[in-house]
C-alpha cells in the first residue's frame, strides 16, 4: 500500500523503490501548524510561524529514522539547475537556488517542498544514487526530469535503464487549467506528444503534468516509472494545494535518502 501512518503523520511512498532507500511524500496530517496551514506545513515562506515549520520538519525526519541535521534542501525557482549534495546543508547559510537535488551520500537526506507542483524521486540501485526534482509547468517545459537523468549520467555514470523514478502526488489534469501561453510552450517543446498532455473541454485547456514528465523520462531512456496519480486539488484532506486553496495554504514535504 502506498500510504502509511506513523505517530499521526501520514505519508505516501512508492512501491517501485526497494527498502534500500528511505522515501516519503508527506501529507498535511500530523503537524503543529494552525489553519490555513493545518497541520504538517514545511513551507517557510507562506506566513506560518518558523517554530511550527521547524517542528513539522523535525517530526517528518524522525518518523523516517533520519537525523534532522542530515537535511539538504534548496530554494525552488522553477529552473533546471542541479545541486550535488556532498554533505548536509549548513542551515546558517542561504539555500542554493535549484530544482534538482542528487547525492550518493547515505549521510544526506534530500528534501523539497511542494504545493501542487510534481515531486519526482529518482533512485539508481546499481550506482547507489538518489535524487529529487521539483516540476511545475515551467520546470516541466524546461525539461527538469530529463535534466536530472542526464545529470545522474554525467556525474555518477548512471545508466537510464537502471534508474527508477516515482512521479508523486501533485495537481491532476482535471484541475490544472492553463492559458494560451502555456499551451503554446508545451506544443513547441513536446510536438506531436503534446496531444497526450493538453486536453480541451468546453473551451478550456488543461495540462497533464504527470504524462508530460513521464514522456520526458521515457525519451531519456528511463524504463522504470511509477506514477502516483494522486491529485492534490482533489484530496485537500491529505494535501496542500496552492490552486485549490487560492494560495492560502502550506507546503508538503518530500524526502529521499540512501539507507545509512
Amino acid at each position: 500500500m502506498p500510504f502509511h501512518e506513523n505517530n499521526g503523520i501520514r505519508y505516501y511512498s512508492f512501491d517501485l523503490f526497494p527498502n534500500a532507500i528511505v522515501q516519503a511524500v508527506f501529507t498535511r496530517r500530523g503537524g503543529v501548524s494552525p489553519q490555513p496551514w493545518h497541520s504538517l506545513n514545511v513551507g517557510g515562506s507562506v506566513g506560518d510561524e518558523p517554530l511550527h515549520v521547524a517542528e513539522n520538519r523535525v517530526r517528518s525526519f524522525q518518523i523516517m529514522g533520519r537525523e534532522p541535521a542530515s537535511i539538504h534542501d534548496v530554494w525552488l525557482v522553477h529552473s533546471t539547475d542541479v545541486v550535488y549534495a556532498e554533505a548536509p546543508r549548513q542551515l546558517d547559510k542561504p539555500s542554493t537556488k535549484a530544482d534538482i537535488l542528487l547525492t550518493n551520500r547515505p549521510d544526506v537526506t534530500l528534501f523539497m517542498r511542494f504545493g501542487d507542483c510534481v515531486p519526482i524521486l529518482f533512485y539508481d540501485p546499481k550506482k547507489q544514487v538518489v535524487g529529487i526534482s521539483h516540476a511545475g509547468w515551467l520546470g516541466t517545459a524546461r525539461g527538469v526530469a530529463s535534466t536530472a537523468v542526464r545529470a545522474m549520467q554525467e556525474r555518477y555514470s548512471c545508466k537510464p535503464k537502471d534508474i527508477q523514478v516515482g512521479i508523486g502526488p501533485s495537481i491532476g489534469v482535471d484541475h490544472y487549467e492553463v492559458g494560451a501561453d502555456v499551451t503554446a510552450q508545451f506544443k513547441e517543446v513536446f510536438g506531436a506528444d503534446s496531444e497526450r498532455i493538453i486536453e480541451t473541454r468546453n473551451g478550456r485547456t488543461y495540462l497533464d503534468l504527470w504524462t508530460a514528465n513521464a514522456i520526458q523520462l521515457k525519451n531519456a531512456g528511463v524504463e522504470q516509472i511509477e506514477v502516483s496519480e494522486v491529485c492534490t486539488a482533489c484530496h485537500l484532506e491529505d494535501w496542500f494545494s496552492h490552486r485549490a486553496e487560492k494560495g492560502k495554504t502550506g507546503r508538503f514535504g518530500a524526502l529521499i535518502a540512501l539507507q545509512a
